[in-house]
């Protein structure tokens, strides 16, 4: 048993989270305390909570008063909201993780928990399939989220160099999936017609919001230090999703989707642009040998079970 520590969750009011708070006050003696700009629905007692803006002064003020043995840092902008833009995400995943980070530092944080993902990788032609965490973090600046997160792993590469008292986990996270989960990836699944690129499988690697929450915990209290790819066994093609939802496939050749949404994007009729066919044509494919055998985890459900637990629930 591992001495009570602690923790100080960023972005905590999302759907992770939520799921890691669960799971760190289930019978748990250490302390835990959750920031956001908005506070978590239904906060367990015991559960401190600090309004905290990571793009502000609140880091410093906040990390300064709480001074906690490990900081999980989950804020993060998947998708930027309506209104806002690529200079908001950035502020938030570049701006508000250096100023999360400098704040470790001089309050004297042990640990900080970084929730990268498969996306630092990017979206390219010649990624190995599967990747390990040992491949180049390359990004795509046309994708603000991939290019954010390759920012953010180089910043935190040099801060192991200049502060290695400060330890670091990096969870390179698939695709996170689980009840409820709504967002522009599920969309696909919810349209009559799959859209693949042909001749491409387009392979989706899911975890299970509760595994993730479980790794995080574990890389919280008492999991080695290090970079591990955090994804479920298995990958599912939109072959397989064809299958599974029992629906067409619309494939179309990767030029002519490019110009059909070249088109499309400046008369409002679709919110993607032709960059976006690289997403679907060079998914990242995550190994998690490391996560299994080096850190101590494996994943309760594979990608499949995972889409099918999603699948049942969200009523298709």
């Amino acid at each position: 048993m591992s001495a009570a520590k602690t923790i100080l969750i960023t972005g905590a009011a999302g759907l992770v989270g939520c799921a890691l708070i669960e799971e760190l006050t289930a019978g748990s003696e250490h302390r835990v305390v959750v920031t956001d700009i908005s506070s978590p629905p239904n906060l367990p007692e015991g559960v401190d909570f600090r309004t905290m803006d990571v793009t502000g002064g609140d880091p410093d003020q906040v990390i300064g008063d709480i001074k906690p043995d490990v900081i999980v840092h989950l804020a993060s902008i998947v998708t930027a909201p309506k209104g806002t833009g690529r200079d908001f995400a950035y502020e938030v995943d570049v701006i508000g993780t250096r100023k999360v980070l400098d704040a470790a530092i001089k309050h004297k944080t042990k640990r900080i928990v970084v929730t990268s993902s498969g996306a630092a990788y990017g979206y390219h032609k010649e990624n190995i399939k599967p990747l390990v965490e040992t491949d180049p973090i390359r990004g795509n600046q046309e994708f603000p989220y991939s290019y954010h997160k390759m920012l953010v792993e180089k910043m935190l590469a040099e801060t192991r160099e200049s502060n290695p008292q400060l330890e670091q986990v990096i969870l390179r996270v698939g695709t996170v999936l689980g009840v409820g989960t709504e967002n522009q990836i599920t969309a696909l699944f919810h349209k009559q017609r799959l859209l693949a690129v042909r001749g491409c499988d387009s392979p989706f690697v899911f975890i299970w919001t509760k595994d993730l929450a479980r790794i995080l915990k574990r890389a919280a209290i008492d999991g080695p230090a290090g970079i591990f790819n955090a994804a479920a066994d298995g990958a599912l093609s939109i072959r397989d999703f064809s299958q599974i939802l029992g629906k067409g496939v619309l494939n179309i050749p990767a030029w002519i989707l490019k110009m059909v949404l070249a088109i499309a994007k400046p008369l409002g009729l679709s919110q993607y642009g032709p960059e976006q066919v690289r997403f679907l044509q060079y998914r990242p494919v995550l190994d998690n040998t490391k996560l299994k055998k080096d850190f101590g985890y494996i994943p309760e459900l594979t990608s499949a079970e995972v889409f099918d637990l999603w699948k049942r629930h969200a009523g298709l």
